[in-house]
């Protein structure tokens, strides 16, 4: 059996930095990756630009059970090692809106340098490797155990294994599994950045349409979260950058709480008040303007007969209140293949905040979106990804 002294299983972006930050400590490591190539959840990031930080890293843009963690772990691998990081390896970087970029807005330039720096480094890489099991050596140590029957021996382990979105580039979450068997508490993962599922005539009328709006979320009659953005109507209910950012609160609700009462409340004129609004339909229904051009020149065409039943048998002011304040009752959430992120893993008390090493099972380490970390979108999950296993690297290396 082959002997590494750092088994990294999971070769995505915290994986992979993990697998870096051990061997520059002097580990002989190994990465153990299901799929037939490392970083492919990369290469797809940042819709092929991957937005790898942000400038402004701070923890509030993290679920509030993570922040004593991601507070600690940025603490030693924040923001400016982050980006010294990969210029040290040859990347060239630029900000955009505080969105951190390569310079050749290509994500594959990320990749190739970590592909490089692996290679100067010699580590080890298996692809293929589906683990399916980590157990403790007699002697000391563990066993890392394959799904096809391969193993490996290894001195210490960082399970860098990721969620359950995108489960085609391999983070299914099976490996949470690995995590449990150890005795840790899984927060049931659900998918976040996700659309959202609507039952509404307008979604069907609307359906490729897409508009800025300010969008709230609602559950059980209290105000969640709210986010501005591009809001898109399809078929099967709401997306877009609003939808998305607001989604976290819906789906933890729906799919985890069980809860039914969640709704999303649009503001769909977001560039005008509510009584600035009304004003204006006011004078067009003094016009005679008809129905159906009601909107004109205030929302794209379509809106016109979209809307037209509501102006017939609404005031001015009672029309601005609904475009304002439009309720959409949501019934669930899109599935994992289209979620950007994870909401859920391994509970992050759980877990040494100094140095990600698991507080039930010495010797083994955590990274990444396997835990229960999960930052807004703009490139601060990419970031917890490349902090958390450089920190989780070295601390195996070292202990």
């Amino acid at each position: 059996m082959r002997k590494f002294s750092t088994v990294i299983i999971g070769g995505g972006a915290s994986g992979i930095v993990a697998a870096i930050g051990a061997a520059r400590k002097g580990a002989d490591v190994m990465i153990c990756e299901k799929t037939p190539r490392p970083g492919k959840k990369i290469l797809a990031s940042g819709n092929g630009r991957c937005n790898l930080a942000n400038e402004d890293l701070d923890i509030k843009f993290y679920n509030p059970a993570s922040r004593a963690l991601v507070r600690s772990v940025f603490s030693r691998f924040g923001l400016d090692a982050i980006k010294g990081f990969f210029e040290d390896i040859g990347l060239r970087l630029y900000s955009e809106g505080g969105r951190i970029f390569p310079a050749t807005d290509q994500s594959s330039s990320v990749l190739k340098v970590l592909e490089m720096e692996l290679r100067r480094l010699s580590v080890a890489i298996e692809t293929g490797f589906d683990v399916t099991s980590v157990t403790e050596s007699p002697g000391g140590g563990f066993t890392v155990s394959a799904r096809s029957g391969g193993s490996v021996s290894a001195g210490k382990v960082v399970l860098a294994c990721g969620g359950k979105s995108y489960p085609a580039f391999g983070s299914d979450g099976n490996a949470c599994k690995i995590a449990e068997r150890m005795g840790h508490t899984i927060i049931e993962p659900v998918p976040v950045a996700v659309p959202v599922l609507v039952k509404d005539p307008l979604c069907h009328l609307l359906q490729g349409q897409k508009i800025k709006a300010v969008v709230r979320s609602v559950v059980n009659g209290k105000e969640r979260e709210s986010s501005s953005g591009d809001l898109l109507f399809a078929k099967y209910g709401l997306s877009g950058t609003a939808i998305l950012d607001a989604s976290q609160s819906v789906s933890i609700a729906i799919n985890r709480d069980r809860i039914r009462g969640v709704s999303v409340v649009v503001d769909m004129v977001p560039f005008m008040g509510e009584a600035a609004l009304s004003a204006e339909l006011a004078k067009r229904a003094e016009r005679k303007v008809s129905p159906d051009e009601m909107t004109a020149g205030i929302l794209p065409n379509k809106f016109g007969v979209a809307l037209r039943d509501m102006f017939r048998t609404n005031t001015p002011s009672g029309s601005a209140r609904l475009l304002k304040n439009k309720t959409f009752k949501v019934l669930g959430t899109r599935g994992w293949n289209e979620a950007d992120f994870t909401a859920g893993g391994i509970d992050t008390n759980e877990v040494d905040a100094n140095s990600m090493e698991s507080r039930l099972r010495r010797g083994v380490y955590f990274a990444g979106e396997m835990l229960d970390v999960n930052g807004a979108r703009g490139g601060y999950n990419l970031a917890w990804a490349w902090a958390s296993g450089f920190v989780a690297g070295e601390a195996a290396a070292d202990g």
